[in-house]
């Protein structure tokens, strides 16, 4: 379970996050995270589980597509670093 430390522009829209979030269940990235890069640069965009499954398929991201948690796991085991992912 990855940990999560939100990005600054997130803290600044969200004052009540916390700096960061230790991996287990309450974390908001679920069970894993694939991180997504454009060439070297990090977009701070995430595939992702979710510690609130209730909220999947609503608008309650900051851009990141979110997964239940055992669809993230399954996807995570089947991709490599660097597949390429097409965002439409």
């Amino acid at each position: 379970w990855p940990g999560w430390t939100p990005p600054p522009e997130m803290l600044a829209r969200q004052r009540d996050l916390p700096a960061h979030t230790d991996g287990g269940l309450e974390n908001p990235l679920g069970a894993r995270a694939l991180y997504l890069f454009q060439g070297a640069k990090d977009t701070l965009f995430r595939i992702h589980g979710t510690n609130d499954p209730k909220s999947i398929g609503k608008a309650v991201s900051s851009g990141c597509i979110r997964m239940l948690n055992a669809d993230v796991i399954d996807l995570y085991q089947r991709v490599e670093k660097g597949t390429k992912v097409v965002v439409i």
